[in-house]
């Protein structure tokens, strides 16, 4: 499906759209009706304070929760996702925990992100791990290292060169920046523009406002499970309501990142 994204005059191919994503626990509504478009090549973020229903979000869009709503990857509508389905269709998440094999090494861990594409018949693995290598030199020089003596830092490169295993057309990212020193957190946010650059259309999650209204191309805001905010990212980091809230130095909610 082609569609102007977010009011854009560039004809984009919608990647992602969900529409009246629900998702409760028990009686409780943590994610209300929640609509959200990613068009091809983009970078869109979702941005909110704890306990807004950002993971949660992610997690329903995966299949990893129970929702309602409709999700619309690719052009097929996934009225109930399922977590394998939606790997093999080329959606992958990076999640906040990072979910590392600690105690395989480097290499290991990254074959294990191409095993879905192994599967289905593509022997590319060894390509696309020297493509992850150039976009992380680090991982290469550490290839023999235990994931589970990593820095944080490394970690966090090691699970989004994981799923990059998996050649996604849509990679999502849960809170990347998460308890990383502020240099890292500069070259994660880097290594996202790359991949950008290189084509794949990220949906970020994070708190670091500042860092993910400064990457993305086109940003919600979420508040207690409802989109309270959209708008083109630029736009919302100038909006009043956005600096008082998660951008100015007496935020609400926002610890800023060093500059």
């Amino acid at each position: 499906m082609n569609a102007n994204i977010h009011g854009s005059n560039l004809i984009l191919k919608t990647v992602l759209e969900v529409r009246d994503l629900t998702v409760s626990y028990g009686k409780v509504e943590a994610l209300s009706n929640a609509n959200i478009k990613v068009g091809e090549g983009q970078i869109v973020t979702v941005i909110g304070p704890n306990g807004a229903g950002k993971t949660t979000m992610l997690s329903a869009i995966m299949g990893l929760l129970e929702s309602r709503g409709k999700v619309d990857f690719d052009g097929t509508i996934e009225g109930v996702p399922v977590v394998e389905r939606m790997v093999a269709r080329g959606m992958n998440l990076v999640p906040e925990k990072r979910e590392l094999f600690g105690e395989m090494t480097v290499e290991d861990n990254l074959v294990l992100g191409a095993f879905q594409r192994h599967r289905s018949g593509h022997r590319d693995h060894a390509q696309t791990m020297e493509e992850v290598y150039q976009l992380f030199p680090r991982l290469k020089e550490r290839r023999s290292q235990l994931a589970g003596t990593l820095s944080g830092g490394e970690r966090q490169m090691l699970a989004v060169g994981r799923a990059l295993m998996a050649k996604p057309k849509l990679l999502m990212l849960d809170e990347p920046s998460l308890g990383l020193a502020p240099l890292i957190v500069r070259e994660i946010f880097r290594i996202i523009s790359e991949l950008r650059r290189r084509g794949v259309s990220i949906l970020l999650v994070e708190q670091n406002a500042r860092a993910a209204l400064q990457v993305a191309d086109y940003a919600y805001v979420l508040e207690t499970g409802e989109i309270a905010m959209e708008g083109p990212a630029r736009q919302l980091a100038d909006d009043p309501r956005v600096i008082e809230a998660y951008l100015g130095l007496g935020g609400k909610h926002q610890e800023m990142l060093s500059t």
